[in-house]
């Protein structure tokens, strides 16, 4: 295999985003809620929410002393605010189990509420300097490209973690850098649809360019429509319960405007299946 990790850290040292999380001492607390931000959502959405949120928040038992409503409210328009409830529960677990402090082990992450193989790696590389692979959409897509010559990555599989891991060099410091930077090339160079090829530390090593940029089929899974749909008018009810000046909505009163009066009540079911809502008496309201 071709060296990636001698011009992989040479071109992040020039062309990194001054992101918050990427500061000196912004904390494994800091980079825990980035990375749950993050999570399909693009990086100038979460900037500011994240900078609210650590203000009011500076400390996993600062949050957990809190009711899940108040993450869920705080969480805003991000979207998917599972999230939001996942990382309540993560900061009680902190606190109970951790004593306030975010772990360092893969596994005690992985054991917390909403954290999976990459969110656990990345907080113990990025806040803690550990050497793991880490590897998320954009490291898989310049992975498929530069290494196996193919034009999009296959579904998230096990085998990427060693894919990445065959790329880290030996040094802590360093792998940590070569894990920054595959996943910054994905976003701002190698990205899904028009790379930027000539503008790639990688580019004369390139499985995929060496091989005539062929078409080998895209995997991915498209997301649905929004416009219309139970997405949507799951975010209609939960901005309602957001905005609401009483804690609790009558039931009629939620997203009243909706179009399809069925969509919205299937919206609301599942809302209070997933734990973001709560009905009684007639009302509506964020999880207490």
């Amino acid at each position: 295999m071709p060296d990636l990790a001698t011009p992989l850290i040479a071109w992040y040292a020039g062309n990194a985003r001054d992101l918050p999380w990427r500061r000196p001492g912004f904390g494994a607390w800091g980079t825990l809620v980035s990375e749950f931000m993050l999570q399909q959502t693009p990086v100038n959405r979460v900037v500011p929410h994240l900078a609210a949120w650590l203000e009011r928040w500076p400390d996993p038992a600062s949050l957990a002393a809190e009711p899940p409503a108040e993450a869920v409210r705080q969480w805003a328009n991000l979207g998917y605010p599972r999230r939001a409830l996942w990382l309540h529960r993560a900061a009680v677990e902190i606190r109970d189990r951790h004593g306030g402090v975010v772990p360092r082990d893969v596994d005690a992450l992985l054991a917390l509420t909403g954290i999976g193989d990459y969110t656990a790696r990345a907080v113990a590389v990025f806040a803690y300097g550990d050497r793991h692979p880490v590897v998320d959409t954009n490291t898989r897509r310049v992975l498929a490209r530069a290494v196996d010559g193919r034009s999009q990555p296959g579904p998230p599989a096990r085998r990427d973690l060693a894919a990445m891991e065959a790329i880290l060099p030996a040094s802590e410091a360093e792998a940590a850098v070569v894990n920054a930077a595959a996943m910054e090339l994905g976003a701002i160079v190698c990205t899904a649809r028009n790379p930027r090829c000539e503008r790639c530390p990688l580019s004369d090593r390139c499985a995929w360019r060496a091989a005539g940029y062929p078409d080998t089929g895209d995997e991915r899974r498209r997301q649905a429509r929004y416009e219309g749909s139970d997405r949507q008018a799951r975010g209609a009810v939960m901005k309602a319960l957001r905005d609401a000046a009483a804690h609790a909505v009558p039931l009629d009163d939620v997203a009243a405007d909706w179009p399809d009066a069925a969509q919205r009540d299937r919206a609301i079911d599942s809302l209070i299946a997933d734990g973001l809502a709560e009905a009684s008496d007639g009302l509506l309201r964020l999880p207490a």
